[in-house]
């Protein structure tokens, strides 16, 4: 059995975390935040450093293996958490996505099924676009028969402003190759997932 191994890492400009806490200072007494009050001098640096940990992801090692026993049938990760940041109002949104994929001639291991997520999940983002990158990464480095990604997130930008719809959730989904083209496959990755057949 050969085991390939590639270094995953997303590249990112050079950061300056006292400028982030500058800035946070200057965006918080903008806005009319006391600084001064007590349990707020530090906040400033919190929450520098809490948009630096929601914008990074972190580096990963992708490890495949030849699929010596022929696997033909779904693989699928259920419940993978995601915690990412709307590009628009840069406020959180989280849920779970659901990922799966008809084996090829490699299989994955299957924490990187959740090291994909995450990849992508760190960063500005929007919900339709994620769910289509993580397909469309894993469609290209694993080179399956087929690859389903749904995911299911409650977005803060819609919970805690605007519209303030508490308890909505946003479901999007992307699916690739035969679990795009053939209907059973199709529904039996969705009712997998928990999601139904759409």
């Amino acid at each position: 059995m050969s085991v390939t191994a590639l270094r995953v890492h997303h590249q990112r400009p050079r950061r300056d975390p006292a400028a982030a806490e500058r800035a946070a200072a200057e965006f918080l007494t903008a806005l009319g935040v006391d600084l001064s009050a007590a349990g707020l001098a530090d906040t400033p640096g919190r929450m520098a450093r809490a948009y630096a940990e929601l914008l990074t992801p972190r580096e990963f090692q992708l490890t495949t293996f030849d699929n010596d026993e022929g696997y033909d049938e779904l693989v699928l990760a259920r419940g993978i958490p995601i915690r990412s940041v709307c590009e628009h109002h840069l406020l959180p949104f989280v849920g779970v996505a659901h990922v799966g994929y008809l084996p090829g001639e490699r299989i994955l291991g299957l924490s990187k099924l959740a090291r994909v997520v995450e990849l992508f999940a760190h960063g500005p983002q929007v919900q339709e676009r994620l769910t289509k990158q993580i397909a469309d990464w894993l469609t290209g480095h694993l080179r399956p028969r087929g690859v389903g990604v749904v995911i299911e997130a409650e977005h803060l930008c819609m919970t805690l402003r605007g519209v303030r719809a508490v308890g909505s959730s946003t479901i999007t989904s992307t699916l690739l190759g035969t679990l795009r083209d053939d209907h059973r496959s199709r529904a039996e990755f969705f009712t997998l997932a928990g999601v139904g057949p759409r």
